[in-house]
C-alpha cells in the first residue's frame, strides 16, 4: 500500500474504512438504525447508480458525495475508492437493493479493499435471496444460491446441466424478461420439481406463488414486471418417472409421433396429462421434432 499523506501534524491519518451497507429490496422501513447512522457519517457513498441511491438518501434527508460504482465503471473506480481510503476517509458501499456483493460488481472491490490492508465492515440488513427462501415453504438448510443464470449460448445450457443433480434447495435470481424462458429451461434439464417464485419482495405488489414448475408456466405465461427470485426444491435422484429430468420426456414424445396415426396434437396431450407436463411446452417441441423429421 502507499504511504499515506500526513496531515498539518506530520501524523499519518489512519486508514479509511469500506461499510458494506445493506439497503432496503424495496420497502424503505426495512433500512435499519445503523445503516443510516453509517451513511449520515462516511465521507463518500460508492453507489451502483447514483440516481436510485439518491432517492433513498433524500428520503431519509442525507446529503453525502457519491460516486458510481457498476459493472461498467472499470479498474479506476475502484482506484478512485482506495485512494479515498487511503487518505483516512471512510466509504459506503451500497447496490441498488440488498447487501452490496451479491450478484453485483461491489465484491470486487471488497476484495481489493482487503488485499490492500483496508478493513471492510458489514453493515447487515435486507437480502432478497434470504427473505424469499425463509416464506418459500422449501426447505430452507442445506441450500445453494446460484445467481443468475447465463442469458444464452452454451454457457446457459452448461449451467442447467452441471446444477441438475444438487440435491439441496436452489435459488436464483432472474429477470422478468427471461422468466418464461427459465422455467422451460429448468422444466426441461430439472424436471417438473417444487417452486416458489417470488416477485417484487417487499414491495406494493408482492407476489409468491407456490407449486410445480409446469403451473408456474402456465401461470406466467409472459409479460410479468418486477424483481424475481426463485426457489427450487433440490434434485431426488431416485425420483421416479413423474419427475423425469432432462430429455426423457422428450424421447418419449418422439416415440409417440413416431405412430404414423397419432397427430402432434395428440402426443402432445398424451404426453401433459401423463406426465403432468406444460401442454404448451410439450407442444412446442412436438411440432420441432416433426419438423425436424
Amino acid at each position: 500500500m502507499p504511504s499515506m499523506q500526513r496531515n498539518d501534524k506530520g501524523i499519518p491519518p489512519r486508514p479509511g474504512t469500506l461499510y458494506v451497507v445493506a439497503t432496503p429490496i424495496g420497502n424503505l422501513e426495512d433500512i435499519t438504525l445503523r445503516a443510516l447512522h453509517i451513511l449520515r457519517n462516511v465521507d463518500l457513498i460508492a453507489a451502483e447508480d447514483t440516481r436510485h441511491t439518491r432517492k433513498l438518501l433524500s428520503h431519509f434527508r442525507i446529503q453525502k458525495p457519491l460516486t458510481s460504482h457498476h459493472s461498467h465503471s472499470g479498474p479506476h473506480a475502484n482506484r478512485k475508492i482506495l485512494e479515498v481510503l487511503h487518505e483516512g476517509q471512510d466509504v459506503a458501499l451500497v447496490t441498488d437493493a440488498g447487501t452490496p456483493g451479491i450478484s453485483d460488481p461491489g465484491s470486487l472491490l471488497i476484495h481489493q479493499v482487503l488485499q490492500e490492508g483496508f478493513h471492510a465492515v458489514s453493515i447487515p440488513g435486507p437480502t432478497a435471496l434470504v427473505a424469499a427462501l425463509v416464506v418459500s415453504g422449501l426447505p430452507t438448510h442445506p441450500f445453494a444460491f446460484l445467481g443468475f443464470p447465463p442469458a444464452k449460448g452454451s454457457s446457459r445450457k452448461r449451467f442447467f446441466q452441471e446444477h441438475s443433480r444438487l440435491t439441496m434447495t436452489l435459488v436464483l435470481y432472474e429477470s422478468p424478461q427471461r422468466l418464461q424462458r427459465t422455467l422451460a429451461d429448468i422444466f426441461q434439464h430439472w424436471g417438473n420439481r417444487r417452486v416458489a417464485v417470488v416477485r417484487e419482495l417487499t414491495k406494493k405488489f408482492e407476489e409468491i406463488k407456490r407449486g410445480s414448475v409446469s403451473e408456474m408456466l402456465d401461470h406466467f405465461p409472459g409479460g410479468v414486471r418486477g424483481e424475481l427470485t426463485l426457489i427450487l426444491e433440490g434434485a431426488f435422484p431416485d425420483a421416479g418417472k413423474e419427475s423425469l429430468p432432462g430429455d426423457a420426456w422428450e424421447e418419449e414424445l418422439a416415440a409417440l409421433l413416431a405412430d404414423e396415426g397419432m397427430t402432434v396434437r395428440d402426443a402432445a396431450e398424451e404426453m401433459a396429462k401423463r406426465l403432468d407436463l406444460p401442454r404448451k411446452e410439450v407442444y412446442r417441441k412436438a411440432l420441432e421434432i416433426r419438423k425436424s423429421r
